[in-house]
């Protein structure tokens, strides 16, 4: 007797990408059902700061970027580092927007649930999935378990996304671990009400943290203050598993060291200023979770470990795995046989791996570098003072250039990641 089918596809959670892949699926008629754990509107730990990449994806889902609509618009990066302060626009790229934003993940992610409802996916909140649903015959995975109101359910597709972000648990219940030797971040980030700082046109990043409180002692790991637009910044910091202060550090009080050294005007080292606790959050770089396709799941954004190595950034590549996972399952689902369809569901790894691989390898390269003080100390010593050079390093760390084409920088990161091996 044949089980039937709650969806095409099921997408387990309702972040950037579990809401980005809903909407791509909906949009080309497959039927969707993505079950989120929580309620909206919902708070997650992020800095807030969206590149034009992630604007990219946006605008291919028809959200509205304006100002009227709540988001922020910003020019590009402030730079702060070795006594220079150094601000860098966006590139101007026939690939990308020339502009980034800023918006709270509050109503961020609920934003994006929304358009995909709009365009057909069905949502349910308050549906924990707590394992795959397994063929006894074949192993595959032909739906999921989730927990409604206290009770077991199960929901039934061909096909399943696991977009279920840091904590990965449902691959991690297929078995899928992370893998050792990738990068690793930890990142802790507090919202603070300062009129000073809010409507900031670039977000800034701090190369060098200081502690007044220490003798003006160096602070490991690097920081960030976006403005929200609202009266409030985005204020946090980030540190890699290749520094000796990896794991040995108490990361808040970190934070509060450093913002005890920014200007009284600023209003960030007053605890009265500020605007909730703070948080903290794993960032799992590099493809620490492969392989992103098995037994008919495919894994989008943090769950298949698709953070930036080199900038921390993992919205953009969430929602663009999602868009291709999309793609492949809408062509997948096309196809008369079971053989077939595989060979489909198979192009999705691989081409993640022919998209980000090579990248992601040199990401992993800079992580071992930035990790090493002495070379950290030297590189923003040295490089910031020279414009041509920070706008190359800008360029790479964003991943931002024209394949075909662009200038000279362009084709020289290009080929770099062409000849990088994959990870």
């Amino acid at each position: 007797m044949t089980q039937t089918r709650d969806a095409d596809v099921i997408v387990v959670g309702a972040g950037p990408g579990g809401s980005a892949a809903a909407f791509h699926l909906a949009r080309h008629g497959a039927r969707v059902l993505v079950l989120e754990k929580t309620e909206f509107p919902r708070e997650k730990v992020c800095g807030d700061g969206l590149t034009p990449r992630a604007v990219q994806q946006l605008v291919k889902m028809g959200i509205d970027t304006t100002e009227e609509a709540g988001w922020l618009r910003n020019r590009g990066l402030r730079i702060v580092g070795g006594g220079i302060r150094m601000e860098l626009d966006w590139p101007d790229l026939a690939s990308f927007p020339d502009y980034g934003l800023t918006r709270t993940r509050l109503d961020f992610d609920q934003l994006l649930a929304k358009r995909a409802v709009e365009v057909g996916a069905e949502l349910r909140t308050n549906h924990p999935v707590t394992g795959p649903l397994l063929d006894d015959a074949t192993g595959r995975v032909v739906g999921v378990t989730a927990t409604v109101g206290g009770e077991p359910r199960t929901f039934r597709a061909p096909l399943v996304l696991a977009a279920d972000g840091v904590s990965g648990r449902f691959p991690i219940a297929l078995g899928l671990n992370k893998r050792e030797g990738r990068p690793i971040g930890v990142a802790v980030r507090r919202y603070y009400r300062s009129p000073a700082r809010h409507d900031d046109e670039y977000l800034e990043s701090w190369l060098e943290l200081r502690s007044r409180e220490h003798g003006d002692k160096l602070l490991p790991g690097y920081g960030w203050i976006f403005g929200l637009g609202d009266g409030r910044v985005n204020v946090g910091l980030g540190v890699l598993n290749s520094s000796v202060a990896f794991g040995k550090t108490n990361f808040r009080e970190m934070l509060l060291e450093w913002l005890d050294s920014t200007p009284a005007e600023w209003g960030m080292n007053d605890p009265a200023n500020a605007d909730g606790p703070i948080l903290g959050a794993a960032l799992p770089m590099g493809f620490s979770r492969v392989p992103h396709y098995s037994r008919g799941v495919l894994l989008v954004g943090d769950s298949g470990g698709m953070v930036n190595p080199f900038n921390g950034e993992g919205i953009a590549y969430a929602m663009e795995s999602a868009e291709l996972a999309a793609e492949v399952v809408v062509d997948a689902l096309a196809r008369p046989t079971a053989d077939s369809r595989e060979r489909a569901l198979h192009r999705y790894p691989a081409e993640l791996k022919d998209r980000y691989g090579g990248y992601y390898r040199l990401g992993g390269v800079f992580v071992k570098l930035i990790g090493n003080p002495r070379v950290m100390k030297l590189a923003t010593r040295h490089g910031i003072p020279h414009p041509t050079l920070m706008r190359f390093v800008f360029k790479l760390l964003a991943n931002l250039t024209d394949p075909r084409g662009g200038d000279a920088m362009d084709r020289i990161i290009n080929a770099m990641t062409r000849v990088a091996p994959a990870v």
